[in-house]
């Protein structure tokens, strides 16, 4: 039996009897040679994208071991199947397969329109505590691209995935609750103030929490400093929203200075020590001009207050980061969001790691995609503690559902991103590199074919025909 805690079915579909469950204790997953491993496959376009990446999945899996492991895949219902089969969209047996086995794979989604669960990717994300939203960006080459310089562009996005404007708590115009809401922040939280709500408003709350916020920049620094990446960078709205952005900010480089201080090294704590290396006669107060243009102009206590931060920066790691050693250690700095749109197109290669608010996270992710190729092609993750879903990051198209004329890019790079969540790298690898070699063949579906001169047109099944030819 896969595991003592696995039902023998799910939605009344058996589950694999020559597989077993992955396990996770004290942080660490264990991965049995044959997991079973469930799958949703999606809306619209998402059957034709499973039936192409399954098979790419299994060729690689046989090519790289030789029958010695293999995927048990489980198919677990949700969206439009699931309504049609059992009249929910997301069936408890659903998120039991999907917390029982620990590691699943989506594609596209509908969201349900006129009631019932908003969208089925958050319920996903909020029932499974799911706080982390990885999508790694990186150009493969061969793919069309808008910018000049697209292999310059190698970004791992960490976007919070459970609270701010996504936590779902809204009271809609014209009902008592936004009256009651709206009249509680007017007569009681702004009261002789200037600020007042329109009473013909919709509301939302915008909840970030230490713990949500220190929990994703921890994973983001994880894994920065276990991949070898140079930079983690803390995206925010602070200067506006100072005490839900502005936090998070404020979050980030308390877990960085207090939980990693051998291991990073903050922007400022940088400029303060190589100001002091190239000229060791420095001043605090000297040193504390520099790092803060026109300080002479500040006030009185702002002053004192950087000089202080300099004074107590060489104090506190003067001995292990200073005289180069701060170079060698993680930097980890903080962009304004609107800015890291412009800074990821005309300097990609100074980001690494992006760990981000929810919102902003949705908004870079999806722009940083389109400098590599689009969403037709871009992964993602949402992890956490014990649990991942790896998913298709695009929509379901359902006007080209059954047409097999989609891109399958994104769910088979979702693949690789599982294959090496489980440690199975060496399918990843030939799975990334057929795929590079596919598209620089130029045997592309029409998303890119439109965009190659001299390309040919493939069906979804006749790109993953190629890409397990090319392995």
């Amino acid at each position: 039996m896969p595991t003592v805690n696995a039902q023998a079915s799910y939605n009344n579909i058996p589950v694999p009897q020559d597989g077993e469950a992955i396990q996770y204790s004290n942080g660490t997953f264990t991965v049995p040679d044959h997991p079973i491993i469930p799958f949703i496959e999606g809306d619209g376009t998402g059957r034709d994208i499973w039936k192409a990446s399954v098979r790419v999945f299994d060729a690689a899996v046989e090519k790289a071991y030789g029958g010695k492991r293999s995927v048990k895949w489980y198919e677990v219902l949700a969206g439009e199947k699931a309504f049609s089969q059992t009249k929910s969209w997301l069936p408890d047996d659903t998120v039991k397969a999907t917390v029982d086995f620990r590691v699943s794979i989506k594609g596209p989604l509908t969201t349900p329109v006129g009631g019932g669960i908003r969208s089925l990717n958050v319920a996903l994300r909020q029932l499974m505590d799911l706080y982390q939203c990885i999508r790694p960006v990186k150009y493969y080459a061969g793919v069309p691209s808008p910018v000049k310089r697209p292999e310059l562009v190698d970004i791992v996005i960490f976007r919070e995935n459970t609270e701010d404007i996504y936590a779902g708590i809204e009271f809609q115009e014209g009902t008592p609750e936004a009256a009651k809401v709206i009249s509680f922040i007017n007569d009681d939280m702004l009261k002789g103030g200037k600020k007042k709500i329109r009473l013909d408003s919709g509301v939302g709350i915008k909840p970030i929490s230490i713990t949500g916020s220190k929990r994703l920049v921890r994973a983001a620094i994880k894994f920065a400093l276990k991949e070898g990446r140079k930079t983690v960078t803390l995206v925010h709205k602070g200067n506006i929203q100072k005490f839900t952005e502005g936090a998070f900010r404020e979050w980030g480089y308390e877990v960085a200075v207090q939980e990693f201080r051998d291991q990073t090294v903050t922007e400022r704590e940088s400029w303060i020590l190589g100001n002091l290396e190239a000229n060791p006669n420095l001043t605090a107060e000297q040193n504390a001009a520099m790092i803060e243009p026109g300080l002479d102009f500040a006030a009185k206590e702002f002053q004192d207050a950087v000089v202080k931060e300099v004074k107590d920066t060489v104090a506190s790691i003067g001995a292990t980061h200073g005289n180069g050693q701060w170079k060698k250690k993680l930097l980890v700095n903080d962009r304004i969001a609107d800015s890291i749109f412009q800074q990821i197109i005309i300097r990609p290669a100074d980001y690494s790691v992006l760990a981000t608010t929810n919102l902003n996270g949705d908004y870079i992710s999806d722009a940083a995609a389109a400098q590599v190729g689009g969403l037709g092609i871009a992964p993602g993750a949402n992890v956490g503690d014990g649990y991942a879903v790896f998913e298709a990051t695009h929509g379901t198209a359902p006007k080209y559902a059954d047409l097999d004329v989609i891109n399958p890019g994104s769910v088979i790079l979702s693949g690789v991103m599982l294959f090496d969540f489980i440690g199975w790298k060496e399918a990843a690898r030939l799975i990334e590199s057929s795929m590079e070699k596919t598209i620089a063949q130029k045997y592309v579906t029409y998303d890119f074919e439109r965009q190659m001169q001299g390309a040919t047109k493939a069906k979804t099944s006749e790109f993953a025909t190629r890409m397990i030819e090319n392995m």
